[in-house]
Protein backbone atom coordinates (compact mmCIF):
# COMPACT_ATOMS: atom_id res chain seq x y z
CA UNK A 1 0.00 0.00 0.00
CA UNK A 2 3.03 2.30 0.86
CA UNK A 3 5.33 1.84 -2.57
CA UNK A 4 1.51 2.02 -4.44
CA UNK A 5 1.19 5.65 -2.82
CA UNK A 6 4.36 6.57 -3.17
CA UNK A 7 4.46 5.88 -7.01
CA UNK A 8 0.98 7.59 -7.16
CA UNK A 9 2.40 11.08 -6.00
CA UNK A 10 5.91 10.40 -7.84
CA UNK A 11 3.90 10.62 -10.45
CA UNK A 12 1.23 13.57 -9.24
CA UNK A 13 4.98 15.30 -8.67
CA UNK A 14 6.13 14.70 -12.06
CA UNK A 15 2.96 15.67 -14.24
CA UNK A 16 2.72 19.00 -12.10
CA UNK A 17 6.52 19.93 -13.24
CA UNK A 18 5.85 19.05 -16.14
CA UNK A 19 3.06 20.98 -16.98
CA UNK A 20 4.51 23.81 -14.93
CA UNK A 21 7.46 23.95 -17.18
CA UNK A 22 4.93 23.76 -20.10
CA UNK A 23 3.66 26.64 -19.09
CA UNK A 24 6.93 28.43 -18.41
CA UNK A 25 8.79 27.24 -21.44
CA UNK A 26 5.53 29.21 -23.47
CA UNK A 27 5.38 32.09 -21.59
CA UNK A 28 9.09 32.59 -21.74
CA UNK A 29 9.20 31.52 -25.01
CA UNK A 30 6.13 33.83 -26.17
CA UNK A 31 7.74 36.94 -24.65
CA UNK A 32 11.02 35.89 -26.19
CA UNK A 33 9.78 36.00 -29.84
CA UNK A 34 8.16 39.14 -29.43
CA UNK A 35 11.83 40.67 -28.21
CA UNK A 36 13.48 39.18 -30.99
CA UNK A 37 10.83 40.53 -33.17
CA UNK A 38 10.81 44.60 -31.84
CA UNK A 39 13.60 45.18 -30.36
CA UNK A 40 15.51 45.97 -33.25
CA UNK A 41 12.65 48.30 -34.73
CA UNK A 42 12.64 50.38 -31.46
CA UNK A 43 13.79 53.87 -32.59
CA UNK A 44 13.44 57.39 -30.97
CA UNK A 45 11.11 58.63 -33.80
CA UNK A 46 8.62 56.29 -32.33
CA UNK A 47 8.73 58.71 -29.48
CA UNK A 48 7.80 61.65 -30.92
CA UNK A 49 4.85 63.71 -29.08
CA UNK A 50 3.24 63.94 -32.42
CA UNK A 51 1.80 61.28 -34.57
CA UNK A 52 2.77 61.32 -38.51
CA UNK A 53 2.39 59.19 -40.94
CA UNK A 54 6.04 58.92 -41.07
CA UNK A 55 7.05 58.26 -37.43
CA UNK A 56 4.32 56.20 -36.43
CA UNK A 57 4.67 57.33 -33.02
CA UNK A 58 3.00 55.21 -30.24
CA UNK A 59 3.76 58.26 -27.19
CA UNK A 60 0.38 59.58 -27.70
CA UNK A 61 -1.08 56.09 -27.48
CA UNK A 62 1.85 55.61 -24.38
CA UNK A 63 -0.17 58.74 -22.97
CA UNK A 64 -4.04 57.39 -23.39
CA UNK A 65 -3.33 54.56 -22.33
CA UNK A 66 -2.43 55.76 -18.80
CA UNK A 67 -4.70 58.53 -18.57
CA UNK A 68 -7.88 55.66 -19.43
CA UNK A 69 -6.17 53.27 -17.03
CA UNK A 70 -5.93 56.14 -14.49
CA UNK A 71 -9.31 57.63 -14.80
CA UNK A 72 -10.54 53.75 -14.95
CA UNK A 73 -9.28 53.19 -11.86
CA UNK A 74 -10.22 55.95 -9.85
CA UNK A 75 -14.54 54.76 -10.80
CA UNK A 76 -13.82 51.38 -10.13
CA UNK A 77 -11.12 51.30 -6.97
CA UNK A 78 -13.75 53.19 -4.78
CA UNK A 79 -17.24 51.62 -5.82
CA UNK A 80 -15.50 48.27 -5.81
CA UNK A 81 -14.09 48.23 -2.55
CA UNK A 82 -16.27 49.98 -0.44
CA UNK A 83 -19.05 47.62 -1.94
CA UNK A 84 -16.98 44.47 -0.99
CA UNK A 85 -16.38 46.01 2.59
CA UNK A 86 -19.98 46.31 2.98
CA UNK A 87 -20.88 42.84 1.74
CA UNK A 88 -18.39 41.19 3.49
CA UNK A 89 -18.16 43.40 6.66
CA UNK A 90 -21.96 44.80 7.07
CA UNK A 91 -24.09 42.68 5.07
CA UNK A 92 -24.81 39.42 6.89
CA UNK A 93 -23.51 36.96 6.00
CA UNK A 94 -25.08 33.91 3.23
CA UNK A 95 -28.09 36.41 2.68
CA UNK A 96 -30.05 36.70 -0.68
CA UNK A 97 -28.49 39.79 -1.15
CA UNK A 98 -25.36 38.98 -0.91
CA UNK A 99 -25.12 35.61 -2.71
CA UNK A 100 -27.11 37.41 -5.75
CA UNK A 101 -24.51 40.21 -5.83
CA UNK A 102 -21.74 37.46 -5.84
CA UNK A 103 -23.19 35.66 -8.31
CA UNK A 104 -23.64 38.74 -10.35
CA UNK A 105 -20.37 39.91 -10.55
CA UNK A 106 -18.67 36.18 -11.58
CA UNK A 107 -20.98 36.67 -14.32
CA UNK A 108 -19.86 39.95 -15.57
CA UNK A 109 -16.58 39.12 -14.65
CA UNK A 110 -17.22 36.52 -17.81
CA UNK A 111 -18.54 38.54 -20.64
CA UNK A 112 -17.04 39.16 -23.20
CA UNK A 113 -14.65 42.51 -23.59
CA UNK A 114 -16.75 43.48 -27.37
CA UNK A 115 -19.65 42.71 -25.22
CA UNK A 116 -18.94 45.72 -22.86
CA UNK A 117 -17.58 47.43 -26.07
CA UNK A 118 -21.14 47.65 -27.66
CA UNK A 119 -22.91 48.61 -24.44
CA UNK A 120 -19.97 51.34 -23.79
CA UNK A 121 -21.24 52.62 -27.61
CA UNK A 122 -24.82 52.33 -26.93
CA UNK A 123 -24.79 54.04 -23.88
CA UNK A 124 -21.47 56.38 -23.40
CA UNK A 125 -20.68 57.55 -26.85
CA UNK A 126 -24.42 57.49 -28.49
CA UNK A 127 -26.43 59.05 -25.64
CA UNK A 128 -23.85 60.61 -22.94
CA UNK A 129 -20.79 62.25 -24.77
CA UNK A 130 -21.65 62.40 -28.04
CA UNK A 131 -18.49 60.72 -29.66
CA UNK A 132 -15.90 58.83 -29.33
CA UNK A 133 -13.75 59.98 -26.11
CA UNK A 134 -11.18 58.88 -23.78
CA UNK A 135 -13.88 59.26 -20.77
CA UNK A 136 -16.26 57.19 -22.82
CA UNK A 137 -13.76 54.53 -22.75
CA UNK A 138 -12.59 54.73 -19.03
CA UNK A 139 -16.47 54.67 -18.11
CA UNK A 140 -16.43 51.46 -19.74
CA UNK A 141 -13.28 49.54 -18.49
CA UNK A 142 -14.68 50.82 -15.05
CA UNK A 143 -17.44 48.44 -15.37
CA UNK A 144 -15.46 46.00 -16.83
CA UNK A 145 -13.10 46.32 -14.09
CA UNK A 146 -15.70 46.43 -11.34
CA UNK A 147 -16.59 43.17 -10.67
CA UNK A 148 -13.14 41.83 -10.68
CA UNK A 149 -11.89 44.50 -8.03
CA UNK A 150 -15.54 43.60 -6.14
CA UNK A 151 -14.15 39.97 -6.06
CA UNK A 152 -10.77 40.18 -5.20
CA UNK A 153 -11.37 42.73 -2.05
CA UNK A 154 -13.83 39.90 -0.98
CA UNK A 155 -11.69 37.22 -1.24
CA UNK A 156 -8.98 39.49 0.31
CA UNK A 157 -11.39 40.40 3.23
CA UNK A 158 -12.74 36.62 4.23
CA UNK A 159 -9.22 35.91 4.15
CA UNK A 160 -8.45 38.54 7.70
CA UNK A 161 -9.43 36.34 10.35
CA UNK A 162 -12.24 37.37 12.69
CA UNK A 163 -9.59 36.71 15.63
CA UNK A 164 -8.52 40.18 14.59
CA UNK A 165 -12.13 41.45 14.63
CA UNK A 166 -12.76 39.95 17.85
CA UNK A 167 -9.48 41.64 19.38
CA UNK A 168 -9.96 45.15 17.94
CA UNK A 169 -13.75 44.67 19.67
CA UNK A 170 -12.57 43.49 22.81
CA UNK A 171 -10.48 46.93 22.80
CA UNK A 172 -13.45 49.14 22.94
CA UNK A 173 -12.34 50.04 18.57
CA UNK A 174 -16.11 50.30 16.88
CA UNK A 175 -17.10 48.70 13.53
CA UNK A 176 -15.83 51.70 11.24
CA UNK A 177 -12.72 51.66 13.14
CA UNK A 178 -11.89 47.95 12.79
CA UNK A 179 -12.97 47.62 9.47
CA UNK A 180 -10.32 50.48 8.28
CA UNK A 181 -7.99 50.04 10.47
CA UNK A 182 -7.74 46.13 10.76
CA UNK A 183 -9.20 44.27 8.27
CA UNK A 184 -8.38 46.66 4.97
CA UNK A 185 -4.74 47.43 5.72
CA UNK A 186 -4.34 43.37 6.37
CA UNK A 187 -6.21 42.90 3.24
CA UNK A 188 -4.53 45.20 1.21
CA UNK A 189 -2.01 42.62 -0.46
CA UNK A 190 -5.04 40.42 -1.63
CA UNK A 191 -6.90 43.70 -2.71
CA UNK A 192 -3.53 44.65 -4.83
CA UNK A 193 -3.36 41.41 -6.26
CA UNK A 194 -7.11 42.49 -7.67
CA UNK A 195 -5.52 45.44 -9.21
CA UNK A 196 -2.60 43.80 -11.10
CA UNK A 197 -5.80 41.90 -12.76
CA UNK A 198 -7.41 45.00 -13.72
CA UNK A 199 -4.21 46.47 -14.56
CA UNK A 200 -3.24 44.12 -17.16
CA UNK A 201 -6.84 43.68 -18.47
CA UNK A 202 -7.04 47.67 -19.14
CA UNK A 203 -3.31 47.94 -20.55
CA UNK A 204 -4.19 45.22 -23.02
CA UNK A 205 -7.76 45.61 -24.04
CA UNK A 206 -8.57 46.62 -27.55
CA UNK A 207 -12.10 45.24 -28.42
CA UNK A 208 -14.00 47.93 -26.08
CA UNK A 209 -11.95 50.77 -27.02
CA UNK A 210 -12.35 50.78 -30.55
CA UNK A 211 -15.90 50.94 -30.06
CA UNK A 212 -15.93 53.72 -27.14
CA UNK A 213 -12.67 55.43 -27.50
CA UNK A 214 -11.90 55.34 -30.87
CA UNK A 215 -8.63 55.11 -32.84
CA UNK A 216 -7.03 58.97 -33.41
CA UNK A 217 -3.50 58.44 -33.47
CA UNK A 218 -2.68 61.77 -31.00
CA UNK A 219 -3.20 62.93 -27.47
CA UNK A 220 -6.40 64.89 -27.46
CA UNK A 221 -7.32 68.11 -25.96
CA UNK A 222 -9.80 67.44 -23.79
CA UNK A 223 -11.18 63.86 -21.46
CA UNK A 224 -14.35 64.11 -24.63
CA UNK A 225 -11.36 63.88 -27.41
CA UNK A 226 -10.80 60.90 -29.18
CA UNK A 227 -7.33 58.84 -28.94
CA UNK A 228 -5.99 55.08 -29.50
CA UNK A 229 -4.42 53.33 -27.04
CA UNK A 230 -1.22 51.24 -26.85
CA UNK A 231 -3.36 48.08 -27.60
CA UNK A 232 -5.86 49.74 -30.33
CA UNK A 233 -2.26 51.37 -32.00
CA UNK A 234 -0.56 47.79 -32.18
CA UNK A 235 -3.95 46.48 -34.13
CA UNK A 236 -4.19 49.25 -36.67
CA UNK A 237 -0.43 49.14 -37.05
CA UNK A 238 -0.89 45.46 -38.03
CA UNK A 239 -4.03 45.73 -39.80
CA UNK A 240 -2.58 48.21 -42.25
CA UNK A 241 -0.26 45.23 -42.89
CA UNK A 242 2.24 47.83 -44.28
CA UNK A 243 4.40 48.44 -40.62
CA UNK A 244 4.37 45.02 -39.44
CA UNK A 245 7.86 45.80 -38.24
CA UNK A 246 6.62 49.04 -36.12
CA UNK A 247 3.67 46.82 -34.07
CA UNK A 248 6.41 44.00 -33.06
CA UNK A 249 8.02 47.19 -31.32
CA UNK A 250 4.76 48.42 -30.09
CA UNK A 251 4.31 45.05 -28.49
CA UNK A 252 7.71 45.11 -27.15
CA UNK A 253 6.65 48.41 -25.38
CA UNK A 254 3.08 47.39 -24.00
CA UNK A 255 4.86 44.20 -22.80
CA UNK A 256 7.30 46.55 -20.80
CA UNK A 257 4.59 48.53 -19.66
CA UNK A 258 2.63 45.37 -18.17
CA UNK A 259 5.33 43.83 -16.60
CA UNK A 260 6.16 47.29 -15.33
CA UNK A 261 2.91 47.83 -13.71
CA UNK A 262 2.95 43.84 -11.89
CA UNK A 263 6.39 44.50 -10.88
CA UNK A 264 5.32 47.90 -8.72
CA UNK A 265 2.15 46.44 -7.67
CA UNK A 266 3.85 43.54 -6.34
CA UNK A 267 6.71 45.77 -4.41
CA UNK A 268 3.85 47.65 -2.84
CA UNK A 269 2.49 44.67 -2.03
CA UNK A 270 5.85 43.37 -0.66
CA UNK A 271 6.54 46.79 1.47
CA UNK A 272 2.97 47.17 2.82
CA UNK A 273 3.17 43.20 4.06
CA UNK A 274 6.55 43.89 5.09
CA UNK A 275 5.33 47.32 7.32
CA UNK A 276 2.31 45.21 8.77
CA UNK A 277 5.21 42.83 9.78
CA UNK A 278 6.94 45.33 11.41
Amino acid sequence: MKSGQKLQSLILRSLVWLFAAITACTALGIVGYILAKGVAYLSPRLFAWQYTSENLSLLPAIVNTLTIALLAFLIALPLGIFSAVYLNEYARRGSRFVTMVNIAAETLSGIPSIVYGLFGYLLFVTHISGGYSLLAGALTLSIMILPIVLRTTQEALSSVPDSYRAGSFALGAGKLRTVFRIALPAATPGILAGVILCAGRIVGETAALIYTAGAVAQVPENLLGSGRTLSVHLYALWNEGLHTNEAYATAVVLLVCVAGLNALSSMLAKRIAKGRSK
